[in-house]
């Protein structure tokens, strides 16, 4: 982990992963430091794509978790294979390895991917593994943690649909880093990264009503700027089946459509459809690219018709 630290190594993993290298700093300092981390952040913020690259250039093992309320103990550390135990009873060959024990042994990165929304019985078994550096399973005994494991657990805001709060336990065993949202420009290339056609026009469009999702006042989570991925590929794909050009507007609606209203969530109670918002959205991108009456003149003032001539000073 410590040649992580290197400013060209830092380098290299900026130019892949945009817009985030605040927080490849901070994730490789704690890293080397040999302490957890906690990435904190709503979805498709890239929370996943930074470790994965971290540990690609670490050359470290990287064990992958999906958190959700069926990932119990078991799961997570491994159990004795109930086929063989009558035969060769409870030893060490028969038991199989979840990730954790994987991870422990073998020295490498576990990414526990949604922490809060596993439940409360298995993060109690990650706080023993960050507090004592191993995990004592009955009948198998003593699993000391390998030179080079972490732990790195990533989590959305507490109040997205079916997430917990996250104990104190976890946050003082945890370094934690808040990852918002990318800037506009840093969005903008990653449509251009992840899309097979650079129209500008249409990023632009796209780009710009993901990220007016998440302002709007009837929704409560917008979207990711995989929404805004999808919506270039999907109205170029629309434009070929349609013979139209790829900006047109009712094209771009559609592309709009499909791309963003499963993407958000509205508050409970109010009246609008996710179709709706998408749609008061994408009319308002379009009418914010049509010249206003004022500014078709220099400083609002009208210009001097054909032939005439300047007034004598």
């Amino acid at each position: 982990m410590t040649a992580l630290t290197d400013p060209s190594v830092v380098g290299g993993l900026c130019e892949r992963v945009v817009g985030r290298r605040r927080e490849l700093e901070v994730l490789i300092a704690a890293l080397a430091a040999d302490r957890h981390v906690l990435l904190e952040g709503p979805p498709g913020t890239g929370k996943s794509t930074i470790l994965r690259e971290v540990a690609a250039a670490a050359g470290t093992g990287f064990v992958f978790v999906e958190g959700n309320a069926e990932l119990t103990p078991a799961r997570l550390a491994g159990q004795f294979d109930p086929s063989r135990i009558l035969e060769d009873g409870y030893s060490e060959d028969v038991f199989v390895d979840g990730p954790l024990v994987e991870a422990l042994r073998n020295g490498s990165l576990l990414y526990v991917e949604e922490l809060n929304r596993v439940p409360e019985e298995t993060v109690n078994l990650l706080i023993t593994v960050m507090s004592e550096g191993e995990l004592t399973l009955p009948r198998l005994g003593r699993i000391e943690a390998a030179d080079g494991f972490r732990l790195v657990a990533a989590m959305n805001p507490f109040d997205n649909i079916g997430t917990a709060r996250v104990s104190g336990a976890v946050y003082d065993r945890m370094c934690r880093i808040s990852m918002g949202y990318q800037s506009l420009d840093d969005e903008s290339d990653i449509v251009v990264r992840n899309t097979t056609a650079d129209d500008r026009k249409l990023r632009k469009r796209a780009v710009t009503i993901t990220r007016a999702t998440r302002t709007h006042g009837d929704v409560r989570v917008g979207s990711s700027v995989r929404g805004a991925i999808d919506l270039v590929e999907v109205a170029h794909q629309l434009a070929s089946m349609r013979g139209l050009p790829v900006h047109d507007a009712d094209l771009g609606l559609d592309a709009a459509l499909t791309s963003l209203s499963g993407r958000i969530r509205l508050h409970e109670g109010g009246d609008k459809t996710p179709e709706g918002v998408i749609t008061e959205l994408w009319e308002a991108v379009l009418a914010a690219e049509q010249p206003r009456a004022d500014d078709e003149t220099d400083s609002g003032k009208a210009t001097a018709p054909d032939g005439a001539t300047a007034a004598p000073r």
